[in-house]
């Protein structure tokens, strides 16, 4: 009784790893076929087999992260928040770096620029050389009113290397290597205040 109870156990066991094995193959494989159509430029489509591919791995951070950017590039701006906020939780240091980043960017596509600086501080104490994510929250402080803030994260994105925020520098503050902390920037004309 105990022999056959514990051979049981190991084919329950052993079908429990096939049956994940088996989900693991199928949720890539929808991811794959999800990737494909999304550089092709079926957003939708690519929507749904990223979908399936959560459905099959509710954990797989990837496949948050790249229906996140169909649900962003489709103006679904709530949803493809929703798919961020997955990506943070799901997802190793790395993933949750660039989870809070593309959510910071959605927050500041619809103008919620106070809660993108969180998600911007968020990315860069995960991966301190995002140069991206400095200028970014740079942009968000600046809609904020906090333009010393936006003139420090401009430096530190043009000193990893962002060439935006060194062209923005270039163009208002010709002498911004020389200087830790720079005045605010000019008004511009053709923006209209926020």
């Amino acid at each position: 009784m105990k022999k056959t109870l514990y051979f049981l156990t190991v084919a329950a066991a052993f079908m429990l790893l096939m049956a994940s094995i088996g989900l693991a193959e199928s949720a890539n494989s929808f991811f794959d076929q999800g990737f494909e159509k999304h550089q092709q430029g079926d957003l939708a489509k690519a929507v749904k087999l990223y979908t399936k591919a959560i459905n099959d791995n509710p954990a797989f951070a990837m496949a948050f992260q790249m229906r996140g950017i169909a649900l962003q590039q489709l103006k679904k701006y709530p949803q493809a928040i929703n798919d961020f906020s997955m990506v943070i939780t799901c997802g190793e240091p790395y993933f949750k770096a660039v989870g809070y980043y593309n959510r910071g960017i959605v927050k500041n596509i619809t103008g919620d620029f106070a809660g993108a600086i969180p998600d911007f501080s968020q990315a860069i104490e995960l991966d301190k050389r995002m140069a991206v994510a400095f200028f970014h929250r740079g942009i968000a402080k600046s809609k904020t009113g906090d333009m010393a803030g936006q003139n420090e994260d401009f430096c530190q994105a043009a000193h990893l290397g962002d060439v935006d925020a060194e062209q923005w520098l270039n163009t208002y503050f010709p002498e911004w290597k020389q200087h830790q902390s720079l005045p605010p920037p000019p008004p511009n004309p053709k923006e209209s205040p926020t």
